[in-house]
């Protein structure tokens, strides 16, 4: 997928059918009472790579963290205080997770946000950056990073909805696998999300 679709389908605006969240993808209109009005507000970065075939950076969180342990997911986290917006979260996230220097970011811009079922209303930064970069993965967050072809993961033959169990409650979220990996969860969903606003 050329660049420049990337660019034109972040300038055009939200998808008028993206998902706004796990819940969303599990058919369910507004998000669960139990975290509706208490979401946190985090930023993840979603690293294109300017090549031909363009490829995008995703990390394995380590087994023993708190939060999302063992997942695949993007470089980013929580908005700190000194945070001045939530592209600067992203940023930062991933200059402390993979040592992704900022100025080598070019920002694109923002897809709508994704509200987790573990009380996270994330907002994905789209940016590109050079292919070849040296980055070295934080020992204490991340197990690994990789990158996969942009062109495989936006491809919506690639999506797969599978059903699953959250707090004891039926869930569907999505998969999508490539290299022996799966990636799922609100990651595969704010990928989809992606792949939505490029068909616009």
């Amino acid at each position: 997928m050329p660049i420049e679709a990337l660019r034109a389908a972040l300038l055009a605006g939200a998808s008028a059918d993206g998902f706004g969240g796990d819940h969303a993808v599990s058919g369910h209109p507004e998000e669960p009472p139990e975290i509706r009005g208490a979401l946190a507000r985090a930023a993840v970065l979603m690293a294109v790579t300017t090549e031909r075939e363009p490829q995008l950076l995703l990390t394995r969180r380590q087994a023993h963290l708190k939060r999302h342990a063992g997942q695949i997911a993007f470089p980013g986290g929580r908005m700190d205080a000194g945070d001045a917006s939530l592209v600067v979260t992203a940023l930062r996230e991933a200059e402390e997770e993979v040592a992704l220097a900022r100025e080598h970011v070019e920002v694109l811009g923002m897809l709508e946000n994704y509200t987790t079922g573990t009380g996270f209303a994330v907002t994905p930064v789209v940016g590109l950056v050079p292919p070849g970069l040296l980055l070295h993965a934080h020992a204490g967050e991340v197990a690994e990073m990789f990158h996969v072809p942009l062109a495989h993961v936006l491809d919506p033959r690639n999506h797969e909805l599978r059903m699953g169990e959250w707090l004891g409650k039926p869930r569907r979220t999505f998969v999508i696998r490539h290299g022996g990996r799966e990636i799922w969860g609100a990651t595969a969903g704010m990928i989809v999300n992606l792949s939505k606003r490029i068909r616009l």
